[in-house]
């Protein structure tokens, strides 16, 4: 069977040069399952391969959509199916890599039945979110789901929303669902499934992940962000929401923090500080999802 390579480790541990030098050793395109290199108009802050890269080896899902353009896990395993099943009629390996671990998952494992919630749910959540902002949720979302908590990314409003709103609705936790999945699901594929886990002693991890944000802001990540932001109609005066609701594709560990400098609330020097910490505690959960998801990893 033809086999599908993922290849798995924290932001910044060099899984962009592993998959171009495999993609170029097997003659095979490479498969992108990060869900904010999707979004145009954000090369820098998504740290996307570059048009040196992408000329190296085909690419696929890099900047197919726009800002305003919503786009969910379970689009993106059937769009990557069906365009894997095309791939797999030309080339006997194909290559995915990136950092959103429910793109990977979605793909390799499948998604779970996760209930829909409620209208009135939803808007209590958001409204209490609104009032009460993300230390409310994060609360919330330790006390209804542990498990949860520990994988999820902390600052994410939208996903901590999401998990309050279907614990409220189906009084189960939203691990409950999500690991319901978690079996022998590869064994549906029809191809075999390898991992390729790229790990680095924490302190040269934590060195390249600040050395990347200052290559960022070097490179331009201030201007771009202020573009998409404007480019989304957010409002960047210091009097706007505290605890806005911003539009999937910025929101964002590198995006966030800018709109405080934006906004006055902090320093740039602040703002460059807080991407590094928050880059390096979404490594963290990285690892930690991947140890947990029983993946037999090759390392």
């Amino acid at each position: 069977m033809p086999t599908l390579t993922v290849i798995l480790g924290p932001t910044g541990v060099g899984k962009t040069d592993k998959s171009l030098e495999l993609a170029e050793q097997w003659g095979c395109p490479i498969v992108s399952a990060d869900s904010r290199q999707i979004y145009r108009d954000l090369p820098i802050g998504t740290a996307a391969p570059t048009h040196a890269e992408l000329s190296r080896v085909q690419h696929y899902f890099i900047g197919i959509k726009d800002l305003h353009e919503s786009y969910s896990a379970g689009q993106y395993a059937r769009d990557c199916k069906a365009l894997l099943q095309q791939l797999f009629t030309k080339h006997d390996h194909v290559i995915m890599v990136g950092g959103s671990m429910m793109y990977i998952d979605a793909v390799c494992k499948g998604l779970d039945d996760i209930p829909e919630v409620p209208e009135q749910i939803r808007t209590q959540v958001r409204k209490a979110y609104k009032d009460k902002g993300l230390e409310w949720l994060q609360q919330e979302v330790q006390r209804l789901d542990p498990q949860y908590w520990q994988q999820v990314d902390q600052q994410n409003p939208q996903r901590l929303m999401h998990c309050i709103e279907v614990c409220l609705a189906s009084g189960k936790t939203f691990s409950e669902f999500r690991v319901s999945g978690f079996g022998n699901r590869e064994s549906d594929n029809p191809f075999d499934i390898e991992y390729i886990m790229i790990e680095r002693p924490r302190e040269e991890l934590y060195q390249r992940i600040n050395l990347r944000v200052h290559k960022m802001i070097e490179a331009g990540l201030v201007q771009e962000a202020k573009a998409a932001f404007e480019k989304l109609g957010v409002d960047l005066s210091a009097s706007a929401d505290s605890n806005p609701s911003l539009p999937n594709s910025i929101n964002t560990v590198g995006y966030k923090e800018l709109l405080k400098y934006f906004r006055g609330e902090w320093t740039l020097d602040k703002a460059i500080e807080m991407i590094q910490q928050n880059s390096r505690h979404y490594a963290k959960r990285q690892m930690t999802w991947w140890r947990r998801s029983n993946h037999t990893i090759e390392k």
